[in-house]
């Protein structure tokens, strides 16, 4: 552990977070800033919600969502979670984080409006750090010691639209690896992605659960600024069976069995389908989500608004794959991801 993570979280609560029984309330973050509105913040505080059940006997489990706060349906998932789970229906305890990072939810925003964090890339943190950072330490520093598992809910934000699935990290320990698939499985969405690391890398909460030796799954439920009714089903009858399935729960909270779980692993980001134009216009995709790719392929187009009599330029894949998320914005240009690709999984390696 490093000096930072050892030291004082700034950030306080008015509850109790080992008490029995059910609480609501809140983390009070400490404002040091000014926020965009102009107000001075110096001496306010950002609440964090904040919900804890506990129940005898049974594991700990953090329920995250508003890791990124544009991403809608993991916080609806949660929220609906609290108004319907009973004391009675938990073994252990839950911890329920609905908006983790709270200003980037009250602002919308993929990242926080105080500093233009973003809290997946900002593990394990710093108590004396920017807002962003401080969340993280207290996550980091006070949540995962006092859990076995986390289950972080994300989806595409406004940029991007995923292939609903379940995902985990390859655990470091190869013996492991069976029992992180088996709770792939048991979530139950029709894809499962296995990766080797986060995007965000140790900064990432995957980093901060491999440290602290915490079991993590996450998703991607959808995006574009919307919210998927279908992968927002399909993601609470998987949360639900999970729960079951790890003991935190006294009863089975559906009877929805899993469906059949292809496991994906993704391709190399060099490999990702990327527009190639130096002028931007409006790309036209002529794949979709979950449809199978070939190298070579001309999987979209680009029109050119400011010369509409010039032919679109075609949007090539450079391998084959499947497809796992789609831009959102029609307007790209050079360097812009149109569609990220992943290919079937196997412990050796993708097929």
């Amino acid at each position: 552990m490093n000096d930072k993570a050892k030291q004082a979280s700034k950030i306080w609560t008015d509850l109790d977070i080992d008490a029995p029984g059910r609480q609501t309330g809140f983390l009070w973050l400490p404002l040091a800033v000014h926020d965009r509105s102009g107000d001075d913040a110096g001496y306010n505080c950002e609440p964090i919600p904040i919900v804890t059940i506990r129940n005898g006997e049974g594991p700990s489990v953090l329920l995250m969502a508003g890791n990124h706060g544009n991403e809608y349906e993991g916080q609806i998932i949660l929220m609906k979670l609290i108004r319907t789970l009973k004391v009675e229906d938990v073994r252990g305890r839950l911890i329920i984080l609905p908006a983790a990072n709270a200003p980037a939810v009250r602002g919308d925003r993929r990242n926080s409006p105080l500093d233009d964090g973003n809290l997946n890339r900002q593990f394990p943190g710093d108590p004396s750090g920017g807002p962003t950072a401080m969340i993280a330490h207290f996550i980091e520093s006070v949540i995962l010691p006092r859990v076995e598992y986390v289950i972080d809910l994300h989806s595409g934000s406004l940029t991007a639209e995923y292939l609903p699935c379940a995902v985990v990290a390859r655990p470091p320990n190869p013996d492991h690896l069976e029992e992180a698939l088996t709770r792939l499985r048991v979530f139950g969405m029709p894809v499962g992605m296995i990766i080797e690391h986060s995007t965000g890398g140790d900064g990432a909460l995957i980093g901060a659960c491999r440290r602290q030796g915490v079991k993590h799954l996450s998703t991607e439920l959808g995006g574009g600024g919307d919210v998927n009714r279908a992968a927002v089903e399909m993601a609470e009858y998987g949360l639900a069976r999970l729960l079951h399935h790890i003991g935190a729960t006294s009863r089975a909270l559906t009877d929805r069995r899993a469906p059949d779980c292809r496991f994906v692993a993704r391709v190399p980001s060099r490999d990702y389908v990327y527009a190639g134009s130096s002028e931007r216009g409006l790309f036209e995709p002529l794949v979709g989500l979950n449809d199978t790719v070939e190298a070579g392929q001309v999987v979209g187009r680009i029109h050119f608004t400011t010369t509409p009599w010039r032919d679109p330029e075609p949007v090539i894949t450079r391998t084959d794959g499947l497809v796992l998320t789609r831009r959102i914005p029609a307007r790209t240009g050079r360097g812009d991801c149109v569609f990220a690709l992943g290919r079937d999984w196997s412990p050796a390696g993708t097929n």
